[in-house]
């Protein structure tokens, strides 16, 4: 345990540093008293504070052993000198000879060309850096830990006092980076549809609410190791399965949490900043800016994982000293902003209130995407620097049709986007009017809407949103929002709920289509280099064959007397599906011998998600009842493109001539073959993408419910044979532009895209 008796002139540095702040005077006076207070407590020839503005460049601001005519003169560019290499690490930088740094840059007007020694922090609040705050030496001199973590902490105070207004002016804020002011609009991810106005709230902000230095060091300490031990109680109540199971944390998250609520360097880290001086509340906050600020800029995607776990565990930590707010309550027209978000937490939150979620990181596979889709939230994921942009009450537009945030728009322009907001409420009023109306295209061609779905929750869009049966159940959502593998009771209970909704309707159940991005977080794994094409979903399911076989058991318990629809992920090759049936087929009989009833009707179909098993179709259709095109995956192995990445985001385009012909391929085979075919991709969803499959010859699609009114719409506008004939001309142009000719064509034709 670190021995908060060595460094007690550094604690007298911060009851000084309270009596300057506390003192009457200018900022700059307060400031410049500052500087030499620090100077002279690590006896150091020079301290200087410099602040982050707005246009991202370091203006000094205060200085004690360097020309003070350079005051508000001096400002460093972005990535500029010493002072920008520590922004860019977000750590403190500790040099023995500093002008033989590669990144040492001089400006004259400062006269600090005699000095060697050199110690610079960053001043960070929640993780955004307002500043560098640094100390110099005439003589070579490697500053000691003791003397980093003063400065360490002396920058989080002077964080705190800048951010909280106190300090300076609101004309000095002005060239502050503490809150952006400026328009701005920043792309991610679109995750779930839709189109959104209203304020920003961020979700769980650590908004400290107590004294920053501490009277008795001895005492926080105390108060600290408290609040641990009370902490690691909490987490392991939760492991054990005391606590919320239904959408509670997963048990891979807790099992982090009570790996780093145990972890003896956090705890040195935080008893260490809370013998200096600082207040146990204080401490946490430190040590939670520094991991925050680091793992942010970590290239690794596991280290930045790990961000989240010790987040939540300082916020955690944080309620236990009692010195964090709850969220509050959530006004009218709320968009919550935050780096993650579980479903759980989601769920919980005032639908009525609640208008969109903006996500800094996230996926359209993660958890809280598939409830916000279920909940017809307008998400937007991975928009990367939005809690470094955006302050509590801003005004936010959320375009999640496009992928785009808008950030303190102009009057006119949010007035635009209101018109459009309206606009598009108008369209859902019209499209539930087209509820029940046959969707079939001008040339009289029977188009079938059914809708994918995975929860409960989604059940009540089956009558709300006119769809004709359930083309895609996802049954891995069940085990991916559990803490617990789920009983075949409870597999069960979901299965027939889903069967009871439909009615006559037909439901298609989609075996477990697990690994890959869908990782059970009770269930050991193996990281995997490319996970898309690694072990998953049937693959798993053969080598693995318990699970698969107690979902056939759920299945066949829940369906009957009526009929049951099959369908396996991930197929390439026919043996995996002989495989599968049989396994099926196996569990049939078993349950026959144990006096179960049966399903009036087994139908076993497949997904058609890899380019293997398309020029394997003629053999497949011979033993499968139907198929279903995951266009998503099919897609993203044609073009050997991950949809998930930006960087190769646009090759991934299903109008290109060679995947239109693959795709019209299926539909051909199918069609001889007198075999059912859907497509059951998030493109069947999209009108333009939806028109030029129906021309390819499909007649099903399995879509989000949302969609279903848009494309019906659609689908009541086209004419199936002209665009077909069209569109066989458009894929052998020498320059083939589908996607221009279509919009071109939609506009003479009145095609509603």
């Amino acid at each position: 345990m670190p021995d908060s008796n060595r460094h007690p002139g550094h604690r007298k540095l911060l009851s000084h540093i309270r009596k300057i702040m506390a003192a009457e005077g200018t900022a700059q006076y307060r400031l410049d008293a500052l500087v030499k207070a620090i100077a002279s407590n690590l006896h150091a020839d020079v301290c200087s504070l410099y602040l982050r503005r707005p246009d991202t460049s370091m203006e000094l601001w205060a200085t004690y052993g360097l020309d003070p005519n350079a005051v508000h003169i001096t400002r460093l560019g972005a990535g500029e000198g010493l002072v920008g290499e520590i922004v860019r690490l977000a750590r403190p930088l500790n040099l023995t000879e500093a002008p033989s740094h590669p990144a040492f840059s001089f400006h004259p007007e400062t006269a600090e060309d005699p000095f060697h020694g050199f110690l610079g922090v960053p001043v960070l609040r929640g993780g955004r850096l307002l500043g560098v705050l640094a100390v110099q030496s005439r003589e070579a001199r490697h500053y000691s830990n003791d003397d980093i973590e003063a400065l360490q902490n002396v920058s989080m105070i002077l964080a705190e006092i800048v951010s909280s207004g106190d300090l300076l002016t609101a004309h000095e804020l002005e060239n502050v980076a503490l809150r952006p002011s400026r328009a701005e609009t920043l792309s991610g991810r679109r995750i779930s549809d839709g189109l959104a106005v209203g304020s920003a709230v961020l979700h769980d902000p650590a908004r400290l609410k107590t004294i920053l230095i501490a009277e008795d060091p001895e005492a926080e300490k105390t108060r600290l190791l408290t609040a641990i031990t009370e902490l690691r109680h909490a987490v392991d109540a939760l492991y054990q399965g005391k606590g919320n199971r239904l959408g509670g944390p997963s048990r891979e998250v807790l099992e982090a949490y009570r790996m780093f609520a145990n972890d003896q360097g956090w705890l040195d880290r935080l008893c260490e900043a809370a013998g200096s001086g600082l207040s146990a509340e204080a401490a946490v906050e430190r040590v939670r800016g520094e991991h925050r600020a680091r793992l942010l800029s970590a290239k690794d995607p596991y280290l930045r994982e790990r961000l989240h776990d010790l987040e939540d565990l300082a916020n955690r930590l944080l309620r236990h000293l009692g010195a964090v707010d709850e969220l509050v309550e959530l006004p009218e027209d709320a968009v919550l902003i935050a780096r993650t978000i579980g479903p759980a937490e989601l769920l919980e939150l005032d639908r009525s209130r609640l208008k969109a979620l903006v996500l800094e990181e996230g996926s359209p596979t993660s958890h809280a995407a598939i409830v916000a889709r279920a909940l017809r939230l307008p998400v937007v994921g991975q928009v990367t620097g939005l809690l470094d942009r955006i302050s509590p009450d801003d005004t936010i537009m959320v375009n999640a049709e496009e992928g785009i945030v808008s950030i303190r728009p102009d009057t006119d322009t949010e007035d635009l986007f209101r018109v459009r907001v309206d606009e598009r409420r108008q369209r859902r009023a019209t499209y539930a009017r087209l509820r029940e109306k046959p969707a079939r295209t001008r040339d009289g061609q029977r188009i079938t809407l059914t809708m994918n779905a995975g929860l409960r929750v989604d059940l009540p869009q089956l009558e709300e949103s006119g769809a004709e049966g359930i083309g895609l159940f996802r049954t891995e959502f069940q085990f991916l929002l559990s803490d617990h593998l789920p009983r075949l009771n409870e597999q069960a209970q979901l299965y027939r709920a889903v069967l009871d909704a439909a009615g006559t309707r037909p439901v298609v159940f989609r075996t477990l289509d697990l690994g890959g991005d869908k990782i059970l977080p009770y269930v050991a794994h193996e990281r995997e280099s490319n996970p898309a094409l690694g072990w998953r979903a049937m693959r798993m399911a053969i080598d693995r064959p318990g699970l698969l076989r107690y979902q056939f058991r759920a299945l066949i318990d829940a369906t009957g007397g009526r009929e049951l629809n099959i369908m396996f992920p991930l197929i390439t090759t026919l043996t995996e599906f002989r495989i599968a049936r049989n396994l099926l087929d196996e569990e049939i009989k078993r349950m026959t011998r144990f006096g179960y009833e049966m399903p009036a009707k087994v139908r076993v179909g497949s997904m058609v998600e890899t380019p293997a098993i398309v020029w394997q179709l003629e053999g497949l259709l011979k033993e499968a009842d139907f198929v279903s095109v995951g266009a998503n995956d099919l897609m993203q192995y044609f073009f050997a493109a991950d949809r998930e990445n930006p960087r190769v985001a646009e090759r991934y385009d299903i109008l290109n001539p060679g995947s239109l012909n693959m795709l019209g391929h299926v539909a051909t085979i199918c069609r001889k073959a007198k075999r059912p075919v859907s497509v059951c991709g998030e493109i069947a969803g999209q009108s333009v993408e939806a028109a030029i499959l129906i021309a390819l010859g499909f007649t099903e699609l399995s879509i989000p419910p949302a969609a279903i009114g848009p494309i019906k719409r659609m689908i009541l506008s086209l004419d199936q044979k002209d665009l077909g004939t069209k569109l066989a001309k458009w894929v052998v142009e020498p320059q083939a532009r589908v996607r221009e000719n279509l919009m071109a064509y939609a506009q003479v034709k009145g095609l509603s895209l």
